[in-house]
């Protein structure tokens, strides 16, 4: 894997840009809510969590800040600087690319579960539902693109 920023496909950058803004919104958005789980924060109801397992917003938002927010961001940074740090390359199921390459996609299948079983808990109650969910997929598949894997490679 090369680490010279100049070698790096334009389409990588495209990739860790979508991570990093996808990252901050959810560590924001998260944080909202279990700094207020009444939802109040982002103008919401815990009457719309009827039906859920959730009486109020607090394990949504810490799970929207960890899984969406926190690890899109360690990612993005990851696929920068391609730390070697050896406890996510022990988890790394793809051994001949870098974790991150793996993360990355790992990010775009965390994003489509989590708003799909949003979806089936709420239904579809925001134009945000489907263009989080193709995000997702843009993510997995610019991760999948050859030139991306080709450089992650080791």
């Amino acid at each position: 894997m090369s680490n010279n920023v100049s070698h790096r496909p334009v389409v990588a950058w495209v990739l860790i840009v979508l991570l990093l803004f996808i990252g901050l919104g959810a560590v924001i958005s998260g944080a909202m809510l279990f700094v207020a789980p009444d939802g109040h924060l982002m103008q919401w109801s815990t009457n719309d969590l009827a039906g859920t397992p959730f009486p109020n917003y607090l394990i949504p938002g810490i799970i929207l800040f960890t899984f969406i927010g926190i690890f899109p961001l360690i990612v993005g940074y990851s696929l920068i600087k391609s730390p070697d740090w050896r406890w996510p390359d022990a988890l790394n199921p793809v051994k001949k690319k870098h974790w991150a390459w793996t993360a990355s996609w790992a990010t775009g299948i965390i994003m489509l579960i989590w708003i799909g079983v949003e979806t089936i808990l709420l239904g579809y109650i925001s134009f945000l539902q489907p263009v989080i969910a193709v995000y997702g997929v843009l993510i997995i598949l610019l991760t999948l693109l050859p030139n991306i894997s080709r450089y992650y490679t080791r």
